[in-house]
């Protein structure tokens, strides 16, 4: 049988109850697929709050809380171990916290009538692991174009963090000096700046044209200009026909428009959600192939939820599903499913697709719809850019900054920011990621109290300039 969860105003998801269902009981087995951001939130939270339960966790690999985002910058430093980057061992959650570890174990099916996980371990042989309450974290999966040649060896990827040992292995066996990037996404970019700080010359391809096609493009050209500043190859707009060697050993990656030569190819087209145990089980998927969950994490079925990257979420601006795979997101979507699991009723409204990155000295940040999506959304969307600096006209060491701002017509509504500059970037754009939450106007964004002090900004917050310039216009 079947009901609908009150999503609060979001749209909703249909919850399959098997007759069978039973009240749940503290001394109940958790089971957790996947031991990164959302997983070992999640087991963490759930032992927290009861100490008797069962948590058992499910790692495919071998690593287990980690900074995935911290992995271009530690490939960066040559002689810096990648296993930096591990937050806590598997052995601290077991000893300390009493979760039962199983690394290098594999789920391959979840069987929801007979509240079972079907997997191998990592001998090959089969396991079946019974459950109250499942929670599947597998996370996100690079995507790998169709073209010739993208299985050769030097063709490498950046996901976990084994690919960020074979990666940075690979660079200190076979003296890379030239590498080409097939993708200008944010991991692309970010590696662009590690590659380069270990003097090796970069090329970027893809086949659209554009170098960050959501973004203005007064702030993409600041990107563009200072990624070619640095002797970064950009070639957008260029369909790879395929990757093949060289007699001379190293690769060429071949399009119709140019021949690229190197010693190491990175695919960096993007990531797509793990959601094929889930479509296997029967549960719903949402946008992009990723699992359909409400605000408490659950799936379409009532004792399987689904947390991180694999899962969707409800976009604060539109009400609408989306799939945007956020760290803050699935570590937050973690305790959520934990506290939900134990029975603490915990509802997420939400995210505003709040971002950031860097490309050499330039910070980029965004928030929020672009004026395309805002159309796309049925919005009457309004747009303001501008460049002011990031500081008091007369202190030293200002830059120029760029800020972009998308706002509605019909209701006045804030709707999205995006910022471009050498400095102030990164942590302003909370602002207007606060302001989306609230469902601010412009115009009462425009009034907000905003810090100033010369060394951080001008009277006039960049801000603020740019909401009166698109008050103006709505």
């Amino acid at each position: 049988m079947y009901d609908t969860l009150p999503a609060t105003g979001y749209a909703q998801i249909e919850i399959e109850h098997p007759e069978t269902e039973s009240n749940k009981e503290v001394s109940m087995d958790f089971v957790v697929v996947g031991g990164d951001a959302a997983g070992m939130s999640a087991a963490s939270r759930a032992k927290r709050h009861q100490p008797d339960i069962r948590v058992t966790v499910l790692e495919m690999t071998r690593d287990v809380s980690y900074s995935a985002c911290g992995m271009p910058y530690n490939i960066a430093v040559p002689d810096r171990d990648m296993d930096d980057l591990v937050v806590r061992r598997a052995s601290v959650f077991q000893e300390k916290q009493g979760i039962e570890m199983r690394l290098g174990h594999q789920a391959c099916a979840i069987d929801p009538r007979a509240h079972r996980v079907e997997g191998r371990d990592p001998e090959g042989r089969t396991f079946s692991l019974p459950y109250d309450a499942l929670l599947i974290a597998t996370g996100a999966a690079p995507i790998f174009p169709k073209i010739p040649g993208i299985d050769l060896p030097g063709v490498l990827v950046l996901k976990n963090l084994e690919d960020g040992r074979k990666l940075k292995q690979y660079l200190a066996d076979h003296h890379v000096q030239k590498a080409v990037i097939i993708g200008m996404g944010y991991i692309a970019l970010e590696m662009c700046e590690a590659l380069a700080a270990r003097g090796v010359a970069v090329d970027m391809i893809k086949p659209r044209p554009g170098l960050l096609p959501w973004m203005a493009p007064d702030l993409s050209d600041r990107v563009r200009e200072v990624l070619e500043a640095h002797e970064i190859g950009v070639y957008d707009g260029h369909a790879i026909e395929g990757i093949s060697p060289r007699e001379k050993g190293g690769l060429v990656v071949a399009s119709a428009g140019a021949s690229l030569a190197c010693d190491m190819v990175l695919v960096a087209v993007g990531v797509a959600p793990n959601s094929g145990l889930a479509a296997d089980a029967g549960l719903q998927l949402g946008p992009g192939g990723a699992i359909a969950v409400d605000q408490a994490l659950h799936t379409s079925n009532p004792d399987i939820y689904a947390a991180g990257d694999c899962a969707d979420a409800f976009h604060v601006v539109t009400g609408e599903r989306t799939w945007l795979p956020l760290a803050l997101r699935a570590n937050r979507a973690g305790w959520a499913a934990a506290d939900n699991v134990c029975g603490i009723d915990t509802r997420l409204p939400g995210i505003a697709g709040t971002a950031v990155f860097k490309v050499f000295e330039l910070e980029v940040a965004r928030t929020g719809l672009t004026s395309q999506e805002a159309a796309e959304a049925g919005f009457s969307p309004a747009t303001a850019t501008i460049k002011t600096r990031s500081r008091a006209h007369a202190h030293a060491g200002n830059s120029p900054i760029h800020v972009h701002l998308v706002g509605d017509r019909a209701s006045g509504r804030l709707l999205g920011a995006q910022m471009v500059g050498r400095e102030g970037c990164a942590h302003r754009i909370n602002a207007p990621a606060v302001a989306l939450h609230a469902h601010m106007s412009v115009a009462d964004f425009s009034q907000s109290d905003l810090a100033y002090a010369p060394p951080f900004g001008p009277v006039w917050d960049p801000l603020l300039t740019a909401a009166n310039q698109l008050l103006k216009k709505l």
